[in-house]
């Protein structure tokens, strides 16, 4: 299963050689997985319920990229013309953003805070546990192509 952002820079098939239908997809803004509420169920959740419990999928990635607009808007861009955006983002942690205006530090701790938010689903920690489950985070740099991988202190290039 691969987890990204609905950008249309973004072609899962490119960044991992994938043939068509090999992967299954799930596209948020700004590769959001909200929170696991059982009495607020998202299609996002139904998705990943769907590829983890009745597919068996044995990795997910979660793949951030360089230049999100959903990142920006939680670094301060201004949204407030957009109120649906504001409210699937309301949940998210903003960080003051740094330099780089690609927002790259920025987007990497959003994939972080996205894995943890993955985590925190039951099915996904009980096969993760188990061993049947592996979880990944990539973060794809827009401007160089490069994809690199998050481990416990850092990404890695891939």
């Amino acid at each position: 299963m691969f987890i990204t952002c609905a950008d249309s820079r973004i072609v899962t098939a490119a960044i991992t050689g994938a043939e068509p239908g090999a992967l299954f997809e799930l596209r948020t803004a700004g590769n959001v997985i909200p929170a696991y509420e059982l009495h607020r169920p998202t299609s996002e959740m139904a998705t990943i319920e769907f590829a983890v419990v009745q597919l068996g999928v044995s990795e997910i990635v979660v793949c951030g990229h360089s230049h999100c607009g959903a990142v920006m808007a939680l670094n301060g861009a201004a949204i407030d013309h957009l109120p649906a955006m504001r409210g699937w983002l309301g949940e998210q942690r903003p960080r003051p953003a740094e330099s780089d205006p690609a927002l790259r530090a920025e987007g990497q701790e959003h994939v972080r805070a996205q894995l943890e938010r993955l985590l925190a689903y039951p099915f996904v920690a009980e096969r993760v546990e188990r061993g049947e489950l592996r979880v990944h985070g990539w973060f794809y740099d827009i401007e160089t192509g490069a994809v690199s991988a998050c481990d416990e202190h850092a990404f890695l290039p891939l």
